[in-house]
């Protein structure tokens, strides 16, 4: 009887767990459903976007395979197409690389400043656009949730290396930790998937885990420097940082704009945890991280997590900005009449003031997340 009590015991607290890890799993997901009601309140109400024009992005684990080298050939397109900047910036070889140099242009102003979530929500905006207008992908961008893959990002449908991935692992070489997360089981060039073999132009300039790429012949990191694509994917930063209870709790316990944004961005937020969980060059590059193509999964999740947070107060957190205009300090207050221009970027060649770019029914947009 006492076996059979100890293992019943044992049974309920096995179920116990799991139902928490589905619980934790389904936190991010659930505040989504609970905030699209003011968001079909809001497009309902819209001038520019309606129930036919609306595009739904999806997590990459979520689409299906045809739909994920769809993705994958509008990219390599784009990576083919000419650059429209290459007389300025002679390292921008192609329209992939265009998307970097720009980037790097306004590094300085668009990171831990008022413009931070409204520059890169239109930034990942143009480039789902250009491959759409550019390359005939049908699709919309898709996103990176942290964590849903935070136990092993490298075995996830995103990073496996198949070819229905964003391709995997570096090749594994010797290297340091970067001081942000011990060296993991790859460093060298991308080994596996449809951009192994990708070329990074641009940069570097920052590089902090990449010492071994070499100099950029121009001081600015405008030259042509071309060199692989390096990643050192691990999963200490998604468990520590972005897992899904981590993201959740950014979302319910930020009341204020400047805290949401400030503790995403900080040094323990789902931003970096991000983008140093691929790590190496450019990944790790304050400047070209555009230079890994999954850099727009990471910045759609960015914009996906933002955009929850704004649905849980709609009416209270779409018009709200905080912060300065420079990553420095200093400067003046960041305005929501500030324009972001993206310059050959653009979609249909417009800028927009910040006031345009805070709802993703709203302005340019019509998109929403599931």
């Amino acid at each position: 009887m006492a076996a059979f009590h100890l293992g019943a015991l044992y049974v309920l607290f096995i179920s116990l767990s799991v139902l928490q890890i589905l619980c934790a799993a389904d936190a991010v997901g659930d505040l989504q459903t609970k905030g699209r009601a003011a968001i079909d309140a809001a497009i309902a109400n819209s001038t520019t976007c309606t129930k036919d024009k609306l595009r739904v992005r999806r997590e990459w684990g979520s689409i299906s395979a045809s739909e994920k080298r769809a993705y994958i050939a509008a990219v390599q397109c784009i990576t083919k197409a000419p650059s429209k900047l290459s007389t300025v910036y002679p390292g921008a070889k192609s329209r992939f690389d265009d998307f970097v140099a720009i980037h790097m242009k306004y590094t300085l102003s668009i990171h831990g400043t008022g413009n931070f979530l409204s520059w890169h929500r239109y930034y990942t905006f143009a480039y789902e656009n250009a491959l759409r207008v550019e390359c005939g992908y049908n699709g919309t961008q898709p996103y990176w949730d942290w964590g849903r893959w935070a136990a092993s990002p490298e075995t996830s449908p995103i990073f496996d290396g198949s070819d229905t991935s964003m391709s995997g692992q570096g090749e594994k070489v010797q290297h340091n930790s970067n001081g942000l997360k011990p060296a993991g089981n790859g460093g060298g060039c991308i080994a596996s998937g449809p951009f192994k073999g990708m070329m990074v132009n641009l940069g570097p300039l920052a590089a902090m885990d990449s010492p071994q790429a070499p100099r950029n012949p121009r001081s600015d990191g405008f030259g042509y420097n071309p060199r692989c694509i390096k990643r050192d994917i691990s999963n200490y930063l998604t468990q520590l940082y972005a897992t899904t209870d981590k993201t959740a709790a950014l979302i319910t316990n930020s009341r204020t704009i400047a805290t949401f944004q400030d503790v995403m961005q900080g040094a323990t937020g789902v931003h970096g945890a991000g983008h140093f969980t691929v790590a190496g060059d450019p990944g790790s590059d304050f400047y070209t991280s555009p230079g890994d193509p999954y850099f727009y999964l990471h910045h759609a999740m960015i914009d996906r997590v933002w955009s929850i947070w704004q649905s849980q107060d709609y009416p209270n957190r779409q018009q709200v900005i905080a912060g300065g205009t420079s990553m420095m300090g200093g400067g003046r207050a960041q305005s929501l009449e500030d324009t972001v221009d993206l310059e050959v970027l653009n979609v249909d060649g417009k800028a927009y003031k910040i006031k345009d770019l805070v709802s993703t029914v709203a302005g340019p947009f019509c998109y929403v997340y599931e």
